[in-house]
């Protein structure tokens, strides 16, 4: 059981997870104490930062050593891949749509905003626009290319859509 808390606004509101999930928020009351706001809507009151380290086994009055261990996790686990495409953070629930040939994952265990691992072009009303692990619902309403490997790649084959449209727009 890990329990972390990350700022939300340095000293005065943190979310509080525990395992990744998320518990509730935690405020800085007026004067003395804090207040935790639980997912199920309920409200408890702690008057010392012993009462809120008895609970959360944490202590938001030193963010230092919170802040430092999520940024060692982050650079420990470092690059992030889905099915081999890249992705901005740690992916959970990978999949791989067979019909559409498409890397999916989630950004939470149980969230359920799907995103596309990898680069990809996407033509919107306005052209053709780059995008990094765009949400699968962006993908299934606007034509695209994709996915892509990397970014040099990417450009390349933006190059070629934007080329492709200019030569059947002047005919």
């Amino acid at each position: 059981m890990t329990i972390n808390a990350k700022t939300l606004v340095k000293d005065r509101f943190w979310i509080i997870e525990e395992n990744g999930q998320k518990l509730g928020t935690l405020q800085k009351k007026e004067g003395n104490g804090w207040i935790f706001l639980s997912k199920g809507d309920s409200k408890e009151t702690f008057n010392t930062p012993e009462s809120l380290r008895e609970r959360f086994g944490i202590d938001v009055t030193t963010t230092e050593e919170v802040v430092t261990e999520v940024k060692t996790e982050e650079v420990i686990e470092g690059n992030f891949e889905v099915h081999g495409y890249p992705v901005s953070q740690q992916p959970y629930n990978p999949m791989f749509d067979v019909q559409k040939q498409l890397p999916i994952y989630s950004k939470t265990p149980k969230s359920k905003s799907l995103f596309c691992a990898g680069y990809y072009i996407i033509c919107f009303e306005k052209g053709w626009r780059k995008a990094y692990c765009p949400k699968l619902i962006t993908l299934q309403r606007y034509p695209f290319k994709g996915p892509i490997r990397s970014k040099i790649e990417m450009q390349q084959v933006l190059n070629n859509a934007i080329k492709e449209q200019n030569t059947n727009s002047s005919h």
